[in-house]
C-alpha cells in the first residue's frame, strides 16, 4: 500500500513544483486535481501536452497517480447541469490514462443545487435514485471506452450515503469498471459514531472487494462530520488501517482534508497506522503509475 496525498494540498506555481513538494514530504502518490496543472476543476478537455507533462513529471520523481478527480454532481436537479457533468468526465476519463492513472474518482451527488457536498432530503426519493442510475450507468460507458475504473465515495451527504447503499448501486450497474472510494471518516450519520467499530466492519465486509482507492481524513463528529487532518480527530484509525489491510487493498491511501503545515506529521501518522495494522516492511516501492506493458502510453494528442 502507497501513502499518497491530493496535489491541492500544495499550492504551487507548476505542476513539476508539486509533485516535488510531494516527494519532499514523503508520499508515493496522489490523487490529481486538475487545478494543480492549472485546469479547470472539471475541466471540458485536457491536451496532450499537458498530460504528458504531468505523467513525466509524477515519474521522474517517483510519483505514482493513484486517481484522477472526476467528481460532479450526479443528480444535480437541473439535468443541463448533469449533462454537462457527463460531457467533462467523458474529458478527463480520455485524460485519465495519458497522465498514467486508471482511476477516476466520481460523487453520487445530491439534490441541493448550490452545493455538491451538502445534505438534502429529496436525495433519498426514488427519483433521485433512478437519476443516479441513469449517470452512472454513463459514467461507466465511458469509462468503458476510455478503459479505466470510475470510483464512487459513500458520503453522508449524497444519495449514496452508506456502504449498504454503495453496495446496492455496484450490484444494479454491475460493471467491473465500477469501484468505490472508502474513506472511513464519510459513513457516519448522526448518532452512529458510538458504533464505529461495527459500521467500519460493516463497510469493508460489503465493500472490501471492489475498492479503487482509500482516502485518509479525519471527523471531530458524527453526522456532516468537519473535516480534519488524519489523525488529529475521532476516527480509529488503527482498525481503519487493519481493515485495509484485511481487503488486501494494496493502492494509494490518500491523504486530504489537511493544509501543508500538517503534510509531514500525516504522512508519519498514516505509515504508524499502516505499521500498527500488522503492514511489513517500508511502503511498497512507488510506482512510477505506467500502465501494463500491453497497453501502450497514449498518442500526445489523446485526452
Amino acid at each position: 500500500m502507497e501513502i499518497g496525498v491530493f496535489t491541492k494540498t500544495f499550492e504551487r506555481e507548476t505542476i513539476e513544483d508539486v509533485f516535488e513538494a510531494v516527494k519532499e514530504y514523503g508520499y508515493t502518490c496522489v490523487q490529481l486535481n486538475w487545478e494543480s496543472a492549472g485546469q479547470a476543476e472539471m475541466p471540458e478537455g485536457v491536451e496532450g501536452a499537458v498530460c504528458d507533462r504531468i505523467r513525466a513529471s509524477a515519474a521522474s520523481r517517483g510519483i505514482g497517480i493513484a486517481g484522477v478527480s472526476g467528481t460532479f454532481n450526479m443528480i444535480h436537479p437541473d439535468p443541463a447541469v448533469r449533462e454537462d457533468g457527463i460531457h467533462r468526465l467523458r474529458a478527463v476519463a480520455e485524460a485519465c490514462k495519458a497522465v498514467g492513472s486508471q482511476v477516476v474518482t466520481l460523487c453520487s451527488g445530491t439534490r441541493d443545487a448550490g452545493y455538491m457536498w451538502r445534505r438534502h432530503p429529496d436525495n433519498d426519493t426514488p427519483e433521485a435514485w433512478q437519476d443516479l442510475v441513469v449517470s452512472m450507468r454513463e459514467a461507466v460507458q465511458i469509462a468503458e471506452e476510455a478503459e479505466v475504473t470510475v470510483a464512487f465515495e459513500p458520503e453522508v451527504a449524497n444519495t449514496v450515503d452508506s456502504a449498504k447503499k454503495a453496495r446496492r448501486l455496484l450490484d444494479e450497474i454491475g460493471s467491473p469498471r465500477l469501484k468505490v472510494v472508502i474513506d472511513g471518516a464519510n459513513v457516519f450519520h448522526a448518532g452512529e459514531l458510538t458504533r464505529m467499530p461495527e459500521i467500519l466492519d460493516e463497510a469493508f465486509d460489503l465493500l472490501g472487494q471492489d475498492i479503487a482507492l482509500a482516502h485518509a481524513k479525519d471527523l471531530d463528529r458524527d453526522g456532516a462530520a468537519g473535516k480534519l487532518a488524519a489523525g488529529t480527530g475521532l476516527l480509529d484509525y488503527d482498525r481503519y488501517a487493519g481493515l485495509l489491510r484485511a481487503s488486501g487493498f494494496k493502492g494509494g491511501w490518500v491523504a486530504h482534508g489537511l493544509d501543508e503545515s500538517q503534510a509531514a506529521s500525516v504522512q508519519a501518522f498514516l505509515l504508524g497506522a499502516l505499521t500498527r495494522s500488522g503492514y511489513a516492511g517500508p511502503p511498497s516501492p512507488p510506482s512510477p503509475g505506467l500502465p501494463p506493458a500491453d497497453h501502450p502510453l497514449p498518442h500526445a494528442g489523446e485526452g
